[in-house]
């Protein structure tokens, strides 16, 4: 297992695609749920906890090994709004091909061609962790912490948030950020064995709402 590796998929600066991407928060701030660092933490708890958690245990169970295939519907049938589905998919081949350049390797080619308009990007993710020499866990952390430092980072561009009060938010949900990948662990040791019904299916019906919105409108800073 390369922590180096690890340090390099979780960093902001891998090239990825999710600067582009708020993670709900743009629609959030535009509708008053995020004014400041108290609510975007909260905005981030529940984010963590609904669709955070089913990301984690994506990526966790296809670091496990469990079929790209199945877990990729099973994300379709997690994420209800068609903004959310076609954000997904395109950070998924953003990702996959930042990293068939940085870990080359057949299973990453294979899952290229099998999506050639892209998974899921935490099906993606759990498939790419592989192939750079993490497991299971190193997964569904990167999968957690991608699904708040996202708005983290986003608001502080929406709301010239001081950075050092987002940092800090971040700092404080770091122990959620482990509860919720040993969740999602957990989760993907039992699809591992049972199949993807087993995973977790937490719904974030303001998120999914936001994200239909968002993409309608006709300017906005992020794409999703």
């Amino acid at each position: 297992m390369s922590r180096a590796a690890l340090l390099v998929l979780a960093d902001g600066r891998f090239p990825a695609g999710g600067h582009a991407h708020s993670g709900g928060a743009e629609a959030a701030v535009r509708a008053g749920r995020i004014t400041g660092a108290a609510s975007l933490e909260d905005f981030c708890r529940g984010r963590l906890t609904t669709s955070g958690l089913v990301a984690a245990s994506l990526a966790a169970a296809a670091a496990l090994g469990v079929d790209p295939g199945e877990l990729d519907a099973a994300a379709d049938a997690r994420t209800p709004a068609p903004a959310l589905r076609a954000a997904a998919r395109k950070l998924g081949r953003q990702l996959l091909r930042a990293a068939r350049a940085t870990w080359p390797c057949g299973e990453l080619d294979a899952l290229a061609a099998r999506f050639p308009t892209g998974a899921h990007q935490p099906v993606a993710l759990g498939v790419v962790a592989r192939a750079a020499g993490l497991d299971a866990r190193d997964a569904a952390h990167c999968a957690a912490y991608e699904s708040v430092s996202g708005p983290a980072s986003a608001t502080v561009r929406l709301l010239s948030l001081d950075p050092f009060d987002a940092t800090g938010v971040l700092a404080r949900l770091a122990p959620d950020l482990d509860h919720v990948a040993g969740q999602a662990v957990r989760a993907a040791r039992t699809a591992a064995h049972e199949g993807a019904d087993a995973l977790p299916a937490c719904s974030a019906p303001l998120l999914e709402i936001g994200a239909e919105l968002h993409a309608a409108r006709p300017v906005r800073l992020f794409a999703s």
